[in-house]
């Protein structure tokens, strides 16, 4: 029995000329676990909001068509009716915190239905403790880190009791272990009861891997298809249409096997009967790890740091460099210190202890606005930085301030937009983009300023794949003219396919500093880190192969070559 029907449904912003999304006919039904994918800006979250009446309550529009959720019409109700019978993660997580605390935010949805103060209070600390977040109950959710945020929302899902929970990109900002405890959670609430679950996500590797029962695969506005787990990767659908496959099936596709849906391939285990044919490809060459010696740009010397004086250090002794034409990436897990480590490097955190060495000079007391004249930094939550109403206007607001003339302003904003996917929304209100396409805009604002080094804090998430394969391809030219890319990230692919080096951060030290495979292939780093086993490691493992970061060196190397070693 459908819960959530579609028929023939369209739906245009107030602020746009055309429909975003179009003529849109499908059927969820009771107790499904559904993946929504596509491209950014293909009407993923506009779907959603949709469902959950923030469309046309929040976002103004015109409906056509009809749509029907637990036999009511939500359009024609009120977003707390609707919110009765479906609960949401938002994807921006600023704009979903009503608490003062932690635990008041929580508690919301207890407060709403006058539940009894002892219950209350046991509920909030069980959510809490399933995320892992309890010992942050009175704490503010503002002064949280992204990936904190994003945890204290699941938390507050878990306090409701509706029938449908939509999750809006649920692992964004999340650390590889946390996005998998996060899946993990949303498992259990569909295995314990009756809930219908919807999950918007780009990471379709780390979904997949938890048994969804249809991928609703839209592009444009339109439904392009909808379909098992197994029969869309046996399609080459999501490729087309600018997605990612799980690694695995990727590398078994670029090394000649025909997929078909009765293989199951969505369980990697099920490419066992493959393992002849890779071993093969692997033992062609001698493929050995093998690093490039680079002049240092930036050197880290013993750096310490507290927020106060009689507080423990948040960053202990650490010592790396970036050097001169490379992208280096910062891994760890939410908390281990990252963004504040990197805030240290651009002004923005004066350090307790150590020296910050750039060019050979000593700039522990250099301003903010010097530092970012060669230090660039783009922040984990686009709105902490953005200022203007209009795409063009923000990201040119830098270029104005040094008083370039309006030419070579137009020029280079308009070369940057192009090279971020954002050309086409040049004079788009902001308030008008998903957040993913938010992102891009703040990382564009710094592109275009052309610092001699660029810290990005997340910068492919909420991103599709074809946008940062462009996005990522484009920093690797500025790396091949001599800037420094430096990455926080906790997509390990990004890291795999990009980065030159990387360093890992745990509990504010450094506990690694090597090449990504060598890292992603040692368990104890792994372990200590929050890290997850991509699924190449995960053939290796399941192919019984000695030499796993070699393993995992070459297939990522046939996967950014796009074909297989002759």
């Amino acid at each position: 029995m459908s819960i959530i029907s579609f028929k023939n449904f369209s739906f245009k912003y107030d602020s746009l000329k055309f429909p975003s999304l179009k003529n849109i006919n499908l059927d969820i039904n009771a107790g499904e676990k559904i993946l929504i994918a596509g491209p950014s800006g293909s009407g993923k979250s506009t779907l959603a909001h949709c469902i959950n009446g923030l469309i046309p309550f929040t976002y103004k529009g015109t409906i056509s068509g009809e749509l029907y959720v637990n036999e009511i019409k939500p359009y024609e109700k009120s977003i707390y009716e609707v919110s009765t019978f479906v609960g949401t993660i938002l994807q921006d997580q600023d704009g979903q915190f009503v608490g003062l605390t932690v635990g008041e935010d929580v508690a919301f949805s207890y407060e709403n239905n006058n539940i009894a103060l002892d219950k209350m209070h046991e509920g909030v600390k069980d959510a809490l403790n399933k995320v892992g977040m309890l010992s942050f109950i009175k704490e503010t959710p503002y002064s949280l880190s992204g990936g904190e945020k994003q945890k204290v929302s699941i938390a507050g899902i878990l306090t409701t009791d509706t029938d449908i929970m939509l999750f809006d990109e649920p692992l964004a900002n999340l650390d590889p272990v946390s996005a998998k405890k996060a899946l993990d959670i949303i498992d259990s609430i569909h295995k314990n009861g009756d809930k219908t679950i919807i999950v918007v996500e780009h990471r379709i590797e780390d979904v997949l891997a938890h048994n969804y029962d249809k991928i609703v695969l839209i592009d444009s506005g339109e439904i392009i298809a909808v379909g098992s787990p197994d029969e869309i990767l046996a399609s080459n659908l999501l490729p087309k249409y600018g997605l990612r496959e799980p690694l695995y099936v990727e590398i078994l596709k670029k090394c000649g096997v025909t997929i078909n849906k009765d293989d199951k391939i969505s369980q990697i285990n099920n490419s066992i009967k493959y393992k002849e044919k890779l071993l093969n490809e692997f033992n062609k060459i001698d493929s050995k790890l093998k690093s490039t010696s680079r002049s240092t740009i930036l050197s880290l010397d013993n750096i310490s740091f507290r927020y106060y004086k009689d507080e423990p250090y948040t960053i202990k002794n650490v010592s790396f460099t970036i050097n001169k034409g490379e992208i280096l990436a910062i891994l760890g897990n939410n908390g281990a210190g990252k963004s504040t480590l990197m805030q240290i490097i651009c002004g923005i955190n004066k350090l307790t202890e150590g020296n910050l060495i750039l060019n050979g000079k000593n700039i522990n007391k250099l301003s903010i606005k010097k530092r970012c004249e060669s230090i660039g930094y783009v922040m984990q939550n686009p709105n902490h930085m953005i200022t203007k109403d209009l795409i063009f206007d923000e990201v040119a607001f830098g270029l104005k301030n040094k008083g370039l003339d309006d030419n070579t302003i137009s020029i280079r904003v308009q070369e940057t937009l192009k090279t971020c996917g954002l050309y086409a929304y040049k004079r788009w209100p902001i308030s008008a983009l998903s957040y993913g396409q938010k992102k891009r805009v703040t990382i564009a604002s710094v592109l275009v300023m052309k610092p001699e080094i660029i810290i990005l804090d997340e910068p492919t998430a909420g991103q599709d794949h074809k946008n940062y394969v462009e996005f990522m391809n484009f920093l690797e030219s500025l790396k091949n003219i001599g800037i420094s890319i430096v990455i926080i990230t906790h997509d390990m692919h990004v890291a795999l396919e990009y980065a030159d080096r990387a360093v890992v951060i745990s509990d504010g030290a450094v506990i690694a500093n090597d090449l990504v495979p060598t890292i992603l292939s040692d368990k104890q780093i792994m372990e200590r880190a929050n890290l997850s086993e991509t699924s190449i490691s995960k053939l290796a493992e399941i192919y019984e192969v000695s030499d796993a970061s070699n393993f995992l060196a070459y297939f990522t190397n046939i996967l950014k070559a796009g074909e297989v070693h002759e």
